[in-house]
């Protein structure tokens, strides 16, 4: 639809009375310039934790088609709220939950992933020219059940509402002024990122940027939909674009250094070593939906070996229950758990055709006597799984390594 933008609002951005009412005065100024607006909003700040907390003190592990149901309901609370806000300076807003926006998604309950979205409604409302706002992080599944799309679903909501509704751009809106060069919570050089590809975003999502949800960024490169990432709250901010690489972008060696510390480890040890075994363990944890990092087998002893591999933290007793499960199928003797492990990364476009990089990352972490655990690499990130005491000085130390406070010196493709 031409003229029409999509911005998403975290849920500091809406976290209060008095910050929706901040939030509707800028969505009704952009109305008024013309633009046709989709809003999508978070749950207010903490919603969710405390709708969890609840579910927890009743039964240790609730069942997840009612936490969907019950989750569901954060996003409603604020998208309603917003609306009102906006209708009181009057402007023609109206509410709309996953279902009524037509997000269909399969039925893995609290990680769901989106099949189609069905724009009919939404187009007819745009043209009647009224500012949709709508709930994210949520739809429903074939049976009409409400289902969530995982933590940082509504940043995936609205990029998926941009690509569907063909919109001109598509913004999120946060507590941050863009994309950094490390956490500024623990290197306060960081350095605010100008432009981002898709492909470094990618890895920095994964890698434990909490900016943006991995499965947005995938959705934004897939079709090609620019994300614009700035501060809800400084009407003057720039923020950092996210966009496909071109010949024009900096092409730094290392664009940033990442830490996530809510990361498992998991050692099945003794199982059998022969072809099929590595299958049964993986395919069981992906038929469960779970998502594993590394993987690493140790040589074979007497026709047994050890597999260890990571997750996130989260699915980690589910992963252990699972392994438990299939103990006879795959020999296993012992099931070792590390909870105090974080995964410390470096993701850079320019890594492709700069040898030493991964040696230097070594070197760094080598001189702090930091041991590394394990090791992943790809052609633009080079990450490690250390100990999690020793995180925040890894960073830090990374940071300075590769002088990332310094803004590099533009390289541009020759023609």
């Amino acid at each position: 639809m031409e003229n029409l933008i999509v911005l998403k609002y975290g849920g500091t951005s809406v976290g209060t009375l008095d910050r929706i009412k901040n939030v509707a005065e800028k969505v009704a100024k952009l109305h008024r310039s013309g633009k046709n607006i989709v809003v999508v909003v978070s749950a207010m700040a903490g919603e969710t934790d405390k709708l969890l907390g609840m579910a927890e003190k009743l039964i240790d592990k609730p069942a997840r088609r009612e936490i969907d149901l019950l989750l569901s309901s954060g996003e409603r609370i604020s998208c309603a709220l917003l609306s009102i806000a906006l209708q009181a300076l009057g402007c023609p807003a109206e509410a709309m939950t996953g279902r009524q926006i037509g997000m269909h998604t399969d039925d893995a309950h609290t990680r769901a992933r989106i099949i189609h979205i069905d724009t009919t409604k939404t187009l007819k409302k745009l043209k009647e020219n009224k500012i949709l706002v709508v709930a994210g992080f949520q739809g429903i599944n074939e049976d009409g059940d409400v289902t969530t799309l995982g933590r940082g679903g509504s940043d995936t909501s609205a990029v998926a509402l941009a690509v569907a509704l063909k919109a001109e751009q598509c913004e999120i809106l946060t507590d941050v002024d863009g994309v950094f060069t490390a956490d500024p919570n623990i290197v306060p050089n960081a350095r605010k990122l100008d432009m981002v590809s898709f492909d470094e975003m990618l890895e920095m999502a994964s890698l434990g940027a909490k900016v943006l949800q991995i499965r947005c960024v995938e959705f934004a490169k897939k079709y090609n939909m620019p994300l614009l990432v700035r501060s809800s709250f400084e009407d003057q901010s720039k923020g950092t674009l996210i966009c496909k690489e071109n010949k024009d972008m900096e092409q730094p060696i290392v664009s940033g250094v990442m830490r996530d510390d809510k990361q498992a480890k998991i050692t099945v040890k003794g199982v059998v070593d022969k072809p099929g075994i590595a299958s049964e363990i993986f395919t069981a944890l992906g038929n469960a939906g779970l998502s594993v990092d590394m993987i690493i087998q140790n040589i074979s002893a007497e026709g047994h070996t050890d597999i260890s591999f990571t997750l996130a933290s989260v699915d980690c007793d589910e992963a252990i229950a699972i392994m438990e499960a299939i103990t006879d199928k795959i020999g296993l003797k012992e099931i070792l758990v590390d909870r105090k492990i974080s995964k410390i990364s470096i993701v850079g476009a320019g890594m492709r055709s700069h040898s030493g990089v991964a040696a230097k990352m070594f070197q760094t972490l080598s001189a702090e006597k930091i041991n590394i655990l394990m090791i992943s690499t790809s052609e633009i990130k080079v990450s490690c799984i250390i100990e999690q005491k020793h995180s925040k000085l890894a960073v830090q130390q990374l940071h300075s390594a590769f002088n990332l406070e310094k803004k590099p010196r533009r390289i541009t493709k020759k023609q």
